[in-house]
């Protein structure tokens, strides 16, 4: 096929010691003239950053595990002297998928996969990651930073140094995910961010679960949150209050972990299973709550709180469960609601240690 570039062909090696760069950018640019996608086969592949072209497309074969024992196609970051490894600003319609992208903890703030704009691009993104793994960067794993419509799919975002998944922008889907390991949170969006469904993920030991600051019209649903350092899923805003979002049929284990530094206002009631504190249009319901401490009854046992709200308006709150699902008060409202809020029928009880 004339749209289909085996990376092989431009001089890539796979020996895990040869920089590949320019025979992967060859490759890429070459797709690009023609919409097509690159092919890379088996094998551990050396790079500094990689640009990909509008609909184009980057196809590995997927082999990994959760422990992240590097097989497939591996494209490993090289030098710590790059901002991210895979750059697909303005590559509309991208397509990443079957990667193993290991950025090595190299660098200060290295991104795995990058869209970086100052301003809303000019027209939808529609990156599509899936099958990828993408760990071990020094930054986000995937950093959107003014990003418009996209989706993540049956992908392992592990052990990076900042967040999981970094998104200010709007119009996306995470499905089926595994957010593993990392230092900041699973998922983290920050001041500007609307429209996004995240269901169906695992998100685990991060220093935080799930955060939206400033966010609007966002569907939680059927999300598995374990071991948080922070909160499991903690709703605010700041220069604007977070609206329109439901919380639904999430099960948030052993959250509130190890926070060391509470914001002030707060008291320490960030080490909680949910957070929700400034918003309004809120639904929060038939989310089920335990707490725990580490695998092996080792470690401390957490959160202190199940459900923690304060400031909200138009919003419900209701028949969430917690046997044993926090350490000293399974529902802590702090006050200061506005107008239409209904806390009602939750049930959860205090683990006896």
């Amino acid at each position: 096929m004339d749209n289909l570039f085996d990376v092989l062909d431009f001089g890539a090696v796979a020996d895990g010691e040869t920089d590949s760069t320019s025979a992967f950018q060859k490759a890429l640019d070459k797709a690009g003239e023609v919409f097509g996608t690159v092919v890379v086969p088996p094998g551990t592949y050396m790079c500094n950053k990689l640009t990909m072209r509008p609909r184009t497309g980057l196809k590995g074969y997927s082999s990994w595990s959760f422990r992240g024992e590097a097989s497939g196609s591996i494209i490993k970051l090289m030098s710590a002297n790059n901002e991210c490894l895979l750059d697909i600003t303005d590559a509309f319609g991208a397509t990443i998928q079957g990667m193993y992208l290991e950025g090595q903890h190299l660098g200060d703030n290295v991104h795995g996969v990058m869209v970086n704009r100052e301003t809303q691009g000019a027209q939808e993104d529609t990156p599509v990651i899936e099958d990828c793994y993408i760990g071990s960067f020094s930054g986000n794993g995937i950093m959107f930073h003014r990003i418009w419509c996209f989706r993540i799919r049956h992908s392992m975002v592990a052990r990076n140094l900042k967040n999981g998944l970094y998104i200010k922008g709007w119009d996306g889907f995470v499905l089926d995910c595994w957010f593993t390991g990392n230092k900041g949170y699973g998922i983290m969006a920050d001041d500007d961010n609307a429209s996004v469904t995240v269901t169906g993920n695992r998100i685990e030991w991060n220093g935080g679960g799930v955060r939206i600051k400033n966010g609007s019209n966002w569907n939680l649903t059927g999300n598995y949150i374990d071991r948080s350092s922070g909160a499991g899923i903690y709703v605010g805003g700041h220069k604007k209050r977070s609206h329109t979002i439901t919380m639904i049929g999430n099960i948030i284990y052993r959250s509130g972990a190890f926070i060391e530094k509470w914001p002030a206002e707060l008291s320490g009631h960030e080490n909680s299973q949910v957070l929700l504190d400034g918003c309004d249009n809120i639904v929060c319901t038939s989310n089920i709550m335990l707490a725990g401490c580490d695998d092996g009854g080792t470690g401390v046992y957490s959160p202190n709180y199940g459900i923690v709200a304060r400031n909200l308006a138009y919003s419900i709150i209701k028949d969430n469960v917690g046997q044993n699902g926090c350490l000293k008060e399974f529902f802590a409202d702090l006050g200061g609601h506005g107008e239409c809020v209904k806390i009602a029928d939750n049930f959860g009880s205090k683990k006896v240690l």
